[in-house]
């Protein structure tokens, strides 16, 4: 029998034997694990830096990770996108076959290398960039460390994404094969239409089934909400308030926001205090979605509410479009009726149980026939009036509220013919009279700050001094629209998408950063992600009014005796109304 003893080994030998298994592993770990495409990590790098650059509002490193994760995905999806034509149209054309093993690492290893310093240097201008943007809004910034965390955020966000794409792939193939057996697809095509036939499925499913399941969930959750009772709204019994046992509309039918906006606001003695002259209990009128019998509409309701509280009695008379859950601004509320010595009567109606963001993927028709229908059955009782004995007739909306309230007309004519007056806040990018005055603004005036038709009628501010611009006479009645220029809600649009915006390529507004620039897709992401952010500033800034809604009712329809003494307190009333709202609701 021939020696079968082990040949020798050394060392050295064993050595080289761990680091040939180790290469191995790693290798099929990189390739069948992991299976990163590298022109996908470039191009993923490239949307994240993008996702860095300055928005319109400021970002904690949180925020910011979960955006840059999802856009860093997108990319990686773009990237995976043009290797694969690559593959399949241009290498097969070169003249030169693929490069060696170790050229290939080598390359791979110098990708990731860049990719991991460019990430790391775009974070730490970032923080920098986030701090300028706090500063302009008066908040106090982030720390270079502390903003690193979006690094680690963002990768683990890509991750998820991407592991989701590729369970989408395995269902493709999965369909393939099923389609090539069952069905006797050719092997060729078999992808192309599985691919296709999950297409139809996921769109199917989120244009039908899931798209209802959805806003009936949201709209069955939030709904329960509506019926949250705080221990801070308590029934009126001034049967000046709906929701008052003398009220048509039910106390109980009113729901959260509106149990809230007619337990509140100032009564006659608090705005006596104040201005130092007799007042009146100020009128609230309010219907709910739960408000009408059968048979009854809110508008109805809302007028026989009005008859009922003799508000066509009143000095003014305002018609509030609610934003989605029938939120009022209660600043905007108080300070109308301590301008007016409580002269006034308010009437606002809930049209939805969802907050304005889903209201405005749901059904943005609503607000419009809800804001449309509203003024009409008010407008047609206060226009049988005499002229000399009916009040002022005001219409104010914020949000999508200014576009309910705007529906209501069908151009300028209508609007100055109707109305005493109109002041719209925040109002969102699709408003359709926004729009217009803004694309027919006076040349020479900027889209965050239009002139239309030498402000004569229409005017739009980000503070007081801008309702006084220009110094021609502003004719009544007068429409006024409070916008800044860091609000997202009023610059958000699909034509961010592929076009640069004029607010972007004009000299900026004073809150909104220079160096923010615009990039195709990634501005439209980064400006729609700022939507869920609006109210997160400081008063001034975003969405975020504050007590410019006085400034705003001053200049649409001052009263008589208006001074600057007792501008001040009311401004002040009504912002600790505000902080008290803020601290307990």
């Amino acid at each position: 029998m021939p020696d079968t003893a082990e040949a020798p080994t050394t060392p050295r030998s064993r050595g080289i034997v761990a680091v040939r298994r180790g290469s191995e592993i790693l290798r099929r770990i990189e390739k069948d694990i992991i299976g990163l495409n590298y022109v996908g990590l470039v191009v993923a790098t490239v949307f994240f830096a993008w996702s860095v650059t300055p928005s319109l509002l400021p970002r904690d490193w949180l925020f910011q990770g979960l955006i840059s994760g999802v856009n860093a995905a997108i990319g990686y999806g773009v990237g995976c996108v043009f290797a694969w034509a690559f593959r399949r149209w241009v290498r097969p054309k070169l003249p030169w076959g693929a490069p060696a093993v170790r050229v290939r690492y080598a390359v791979k290893f110098a990708v990731l290398a860049v990719c991991v310093l460019v990430t790391g240097y775009m974070l730490v201008l970032s923080a920098d960039w986030q701090r300028q943007i706090y500063a302009l809004m008066d908040m106090a910034g982030t720390t270079t460390s502390g903003y690193l965390r979006t690094g680690g955020l963002s990768l683990l966000v890509g991750i998820l994404a991407v592991g989701v794409y590729r369970m989408l792939r395995y269902v493709v193939r999965l369909l393939a094969r099923l389609l090539s057996r069952w069905v006797r697809v050719p092997s060729q095509l078999a992808p192309t239409v599985g691919a296709g036939v999950l297409v139809i499925l996921v769109v199917t499913l989120f244009n039908g089934v899931a798209t209802r399941a959805f806003f009936a969930v949201a709209n069955s959750a939030f709904s329960v909400r509506n019926d949250k009772v705080t221990r801070y709204a308590v029934q009126p019994q001034d049967p000046g308030r709906s929701g008052s046992p003398a009220s048509l509309a039910k106390w109980d039918t009113l729901g959260s926001e509106g149990r809230w906006f007619v337990s509140h606001g100032p009564d006659a003695f608090r705005i006596s205090a104040v201005t130092g002259k007799p007042a009146l209990e100020p009128i609230r009128a309010y219907v709910g979605l739960d408000s009408t019998k059968s048979g009854e509409s809110q508008e109805d309701l809302a007028v026989a509410e009005l008859d009922r509280t003799h508000a066509f009695d009143r000095k003014v008379l305002v018609i509030v479009t609610t934003t989605g859950t029938g939120w009022v601004n209660s600043m905007a509320a108080n300070a109308i009726e301590y301008m007016y010595g409580g002269d006034t009567a308010i009437i606002a109606s809930q049209y939805s149980y969802l907050p304005s963001v889903l209201s405005f993927l749901a059904d943005r028709q609503k607000v419009a026939q809800s804001g449309r229908a509203m003024f009409d059955a008010i407008y047609r009782t206060w226009s049988q009036r005499p002229a000399d004995a009916r009040p002022k007739l005001l219409v104010y909306g914020e949000s999508l509220g200014s576009q309910g309230s705007e529906a209501a007309f069908g151009g300028m004519a209508d609007l100055r013919d109707r109305v005493d007056g109109a002041l719209w806040v925040g109002p969102p990018n699709s408003n359709r009279l926004w729009s217009q005055f803004v694309a027919r603004r006076d040349p020479g005036s900027r889209q965050v700050e239009p002139v239309y038709a030498d402000g004569l009628v229409v005017r739009f501010a980000a503070d007081a001094a801008d309702l006084t611009k220009p110094s021609t006479d502003w004719r009544q009645p007068r429409i006024a629209y409070l916008q800044y220029a860091s609000d997202p809600i009023v610059w958000w649009s699909p034509d961010l998408i592929f076009s640069q915006p004029d607010w972007l390529s004009e000299r900026r507004g004073p809150d909104v950063s220079t160096q923010m620039r615009w990039w195709p897709f990634v501005t439209f992401w980064q400006v729609a992600a700022d939507l869920t952010n609006a109210q997160g500033v400081s008063d001034g800034h975003g969405h975020n009014y504050g007590s410019l809604v006085l400034d705003g009712w001053a200049a649409v329809l001052p009263p008589p005796d208006w001074n600057p003494d007792v501008e001040q307190r009311i401004r002040t009333q009504i912002e600790l109304a505000e902080d008290f709202e803020r601290a307990v609701k």
